[in-house]
């Protein structure tokens, strides 16, 4: 075998044992893999190659992050509607982003692909007891909607919250939340332990909590004599600015998917009969867990 037959030869044995890798694999099927991960990790293996970036961010993956109804979510915008999307991915960013409706409702998807809600102040039911006088009405700089309410003065308060089933991802466990802040001039009434959370879905109670909005021991002993103890919820700081108390959880099933009638209903209330003042409330938010 003289030498230029050789060298042919070992070079076409040398490509017959290398390895086959990752990379060599078509981007359909690349794409078929990332689809079955998340969001977060689609993104992070666009990080990897010029070959993985095309997959990841094909149609073929990001339609498997969206829900069903997400193009009459996008149509269904505040504002007048977008062009739209450019593509899948496209569509995604825009719905993480949040999408407020005419109802007074927000939108969302988080990266573990559930539909997160959220009602507005004015799709809440508020006490009233004292007309004009018991509620404020105003634009807030932190607020994704409108305007919030912000409590002037009452004696009961209770607050409450429906949502049909059918707007939230069935088979996935939520958390309700009330979404709330305190007056810049101050409050009165937010913190005694005698505030109490439900939350019901189908006619069932699925949760039911004692919690503090506003935890001041001072204030707590000053017209109660009682301060908080073990078993009481505290509320959370979140970076957007707003206070979110954990009202309890609850989860939807198919069945009550099919039945259009059943409700998700969450209630905030305050026991005592003394004068309350100072909340603001921003909104209700229904999010998977």
């Amino acid at each position: 075998m003289d030498h230029a037959g050789g060298s042919a030869t070992a070079a076409a044995m040398a490509q017959e044992e290398a390895p086959t890798g990752i990379g060599d694999l078509p981007e359909s099927v690349v794409a078929q893999v990332i689809s079955m991960t998340s969001p977060r990790d689609a993104c992070r293996c666009a990080a990897v190659s010029p070959h993985f970036r095309a997959a990841a961010g094909s149609d073929a993956v990001w339609d498997r992050f969206l829900p069903p109804d997400h193009r009459e979510i996008l149509l269904l915008q505040q504002t007048r509607p977008p062009p739209p999307p450019s593509s899948s991915k496209d569509a995604f960013r825009r719905l993480s982003a949040g999408a407020v409706l005419g109802d007074g409702t927000a939108v969302w998807f988080s990266p573990r692909r559930g539909k997160c809600v959220a009602l507005s102040a004015r799709r809440l039911s508020l006490p009233w007891d004292g007309g004009e006088f018991t509620w404020r009405w105003a634009p807030h700089p932190k607020s994704r909607f409108g305007e919030v309410a912000q409590l002037v003065s009452c004696t009961g308060l209770d607050i409450y919250g429906r949502l049909p089933a059918t707007s939230l991802t069935p088979e996935t466990d939520y958390a309700a939340y009330l979404v709330y802040g305190v007056a810049d001039d101050g409050h009165r009434g937010l913190s005694f332990p005698d505030q109490e959370t439900t939350v019901a879905v189908g006619g069932h109670a699925a949760s039911c909590h004692a919690v503090c909005l506003r935890p001041d021991d001072d204030e707590a002993r000053k017209f109660s004599g009682v301060v908080p103890t073990g078993g009481v919820r505290w509320p959370a700081r979140r970076d957007d600015g707003w206070s979110e108390m954990e009202m309890g959880q609850l989860r939807v099933d198919d069945s009550m998917i099919a039945t259009a009638e059943e409700e998700a209903v969450v209630s905030f209330e305050v026991l005592g009969w003394y004068y309350k003042s100072g909340l603001v409330v921003e909104a209700i938010e229904f999010r998977p867990v």
